[in-house]
């Protein structure tokens, strides 16, 4: 096994067999100027068209802009400590919320700042657990949404404002409110007309999934008690690395290209591993990876969650990337064993939870290179829209008649789900394609519980099938791996996961006032049929599990024939 390790420190890959078509890229990289053209916003890196390219590339300077706004966002923390807030409930969806659950798990509610929560489950149990948890008085909610309009937000928000109006009365209820948006969304206007207490308006040439280091990660990451000047100077340091125009010297390009390189290998499955501190970066890191890259029958797929196996269950499509904090060798064996065994590995070490600060724009710009090698526009998201556009007709045909179409299901333990599991055993990719992979797309309330069966299904797929298997919630994934399911080669194999719920959610007409004509659990099951419909258009194979009413059992079920 030849020893890939390049002269920078921050990136150190071990690519066996594949380091000669690595190599060669990164030289073409650097003939070509691709650092230096991307920092002069050069949409020729990507495609001859400037849309979506050009209006996109504000987070390149993103940390050292935000560096300006530090005592502002000191300034706003404090005074809400010191107005007796102790919770925060931040409603947001896919670019909006992944990033403030990165610093939540990381760094967790500090003595004497708030307590940090993240929404974006349209579930009804979600919703009112939220609604149970918290006291409106002592809340304080953040609206964030970069277009102002997102569906989902909309509806956390009307429902949590009326909540709260109805413990503070009308006259206060504003000042629990904060709008993170773009200027001249929807959202700021709203805001001004109902009073909330701020409005931090965005830089609008930063696209969702590149906005950590923006006011969305930056305003509750201030809340929450994070130094995030810290965080700032980290993502500016790492961001002045990436100018380097000498390949060796550019971490973000060389990545970049052995990402994009290697998912034309077929190696496009990457796998992370992470402390346990930096656990919800794999969820960051997956969106914007997935949505990124997933279009034009090209794409690379995360996997993240998934328990370390043995060397020889793995097919020839992985890619394992190691993110840990120095000292953490809790998986170092098992790395050595993956790259013993011919895995392309890549080992990042943090000295400690700041420097994701820097990660935060490493991957961004990784994940940049890795389009312009796939060839691909990684700032667009246009298979995104097919569900949306499908959910919002269920929703009108419900408003209008009651009922939703029907398609077909099957229980957990069908002999159907048995041989739809039993393609995957069958079915080869075309030539020049990866293998396939399965994705579990759970409309399921996310509990604890939920969440450990769902890994242990993950895992189960992937012990038997030798396939990658990822398991995301819905409507989140939606906004993230959404995007890849229905833009790449077709190579993934869909589970659907539904269940019955005990009861129902309104959603307001409008914020202030009580009329209801849609329920959050109508608008979860519209969604979870338009995306159904929409992999089914696609050509994807998918197929639809009801759980019944016994999460947990049903899950187990399925279990019992995976053999």
């Amino acid at each position: 096994m030849e020893t890939r390790e390049k002269p920078y420190p921050i990136v150190s890959a071990q690519l066996d067999g594949y380091a000669p078509a690595v190599d060669s890229a990164l030289a073409k990289a650097e003939q070509e100027r691709i650092a230096e053209r991307i920092w002069a916003h050069d949409h020729t890196v990507w495609k001859p068209d400037p849309t979506e390219i050009s209006n996109r590339l504000g987070w390149l300077r993103i940390a050292e802009a935000m560096e300006g706004n530090v005592e502002r966002l000191k300034n706003f923390a404090d005074a809400v400590r010191a107005d007796g807030y102790t919770h925060v409930l931040l409603l947001g969806m896919g670019g909006s919320s992944l990033a403030p659950d990165v610093f939540r798990n990381a760094f967790g509610p500090n003595p004497g700042y708030l307590d940090l929560a993240v929404l974006d489950s349209t579930d009804p149990g979600a919703v009112q657990a939220h609604a149970d948890r918290l006291d409106p008085v002592t809340t304080l909610f953040i609206v964030s949404t970069k277009s102002g309009g997102t569906v989902e937000t909309r509806s956390f928000f009307k429902f949590f404002y009326n909540l709260a109006q109805k413990v503070v009365g009308p006259r206060h209820v504003g000042s629990h409110f904060v709008a993170i948006t773009d200027p001249g969304s929807s959202l700021e206007e709203t805001a001004q007309a109902l009073g909330f207490r701020s409005a931090f308006l965005n830089d609008p040439n930063i696209g969702g999934r590149y906005s950590a280091l923006s006011y969305f990660g930056m305003v509750p990451a201030a809340l929450l008690g994070v130094d995030i000047e810290r965080i700032l100077v980290s993502g500016r340091r790492m961001a002045r690395l990436c100018v380097a125009p000498e390949v060796t010297r550019n971490p973000g390009v060389y990545l970049g290209v052995v990402l994009g390189e290697l998912a034309k290998a077929g190696r496009d499955k990457v796998t992370f591993l992470t402390s346990k501190a930096l656990a919800n970066f794999g969820d960051w890191v997956e969106q914007l990876i997935a949505e990124s890259t997933g279009k034009e029958g090209k794409g690379i797929l995360p996997v993240i969650g998934e328990s370390l196996g043995a060397p020889e269950i793995y097919g020839d499509d992985r890619i394992f990337v190691s993110l840990k904090l120095n000292g953490d060798a809790a998986m170092e064996e098992r790395l050595h064993m993956l790259a013993a065994a011919g895995h392309p590995t890549i080992e990042i070490d943090l000295s400690d939870e700041y420097e994701m600060g820097g990660q935060f724009f490493l991957w961004e710009m990784a994940t940049a290179v890795a389009g312009h090698c796939l060839g691909i526009q990684p700032f667009d998201q246009p298979n995104v829209e097919s569900a949306k556009v499908l959910a919002k007709e269920m929703m009108a045909r419900y408003a209008e008649t009651g009922v939703f179409p029907t398609v077909d299901e099957v229980p957990p333990d069908s002999d159907v789900f048995c041989r739809f599991l039993d393609e995957s055993m069958v079915r080869e990719g075309a030539a020049g394609l990866s293998r396939p992979y399965i994705a579990v797309h759970a409309y399921l309330e996310p509990t604890q519980e939920t969440n450990t069966h769902l890994l242990e299904l993950q895992s189960r797929l992937r012990q038997v099938t030798h396939l990658a298997a990822t398991v995301g919630y819905g409507p989140r994934f939606l906004h993230s791996t959404g995007q890849l399911h229905k833009g790449d080669a077709g190579m993934g194999l869909f589970i659907q996961l539904v269940a019955g719920g005990p009861g129902d959610v309104g959603i307001p007409d409008e914020a202030g006032k009580q009329h209801s004509s849609m329920s959050f659990g109508a608008l979860k099951r519209a969604q979870a049929l338009g995306d159904y419909q929409a992999l089914r258009a696609a050509g994807r194979r998918v197929i639809r599990v009801h759980l019944g009413h016994d999460i947990a059992g049903g899950i187990q079920a399925m279990l019992s024939v995976i053999k």
